[in-house]
């Protein structure tokens, strides 16, 4: 059996609030948007807010990334510390939010974030800094 390449899609900025509300409903803008940020502000003390770019992912899952070209020190609680991308940092946040996320007392919810962990892990493994984000999450 063949796998496929998990691709990305950058969800245009007038379609961001619907992709999002289909996908996650209210708790978007009241649990995850809020938790990955505050993430990016824990992990990389240099990050003091940005745009953030919105990804759609061909498994179906979404994650969203800081639009920078810069490189970010990453200190994690687990012992990590190394440089990422916007994007590493991005999907590095997500999945830690997701993760956390995922233990809420909403079933349904919990059950979402955890597949959306899963879509964007898969996704991850095929990521350039993959090793990195790995050593992050771990």
């Amino acid at each position: 059996m063949t796998q496929s390449t998990i691709t990305r899609q950058q969800i245009d900025d007038k379609q961001r609030i619907q992709h999002t509300a289909d996908l996650f409903g209210i708790r978007f803008s009241l649990n995850i948007e809020p938790t990955i940020f505050s993430i990016a502000g824990g992990i990389a003390k240099e990050y003091n807010g940005a745009y953030w770019e919105f990804y759609s992912l061909s498994n179906g899952g979404f994650y969203m990334a800081p639009c920078s070209d810069k490189q970010y020190q990453v200190s994690c609680d687990n012992g990590f510390e190394g440089k990422l991308s916007a994007d590493a940092l991005g999907i590095t946040t997500c999945l830690y939010a997701y993760s956390h996320l995922s233990f809420t007392t909403n079933p349904a919810f919990a059950e979402l974030c955890s597949k959306h962990y899963h879509w964007l892990r898969e996704f991850m493994l095929e990521h350039a800094e993959a090793k990195s984000i790995l050593s992050a999450i771990d």
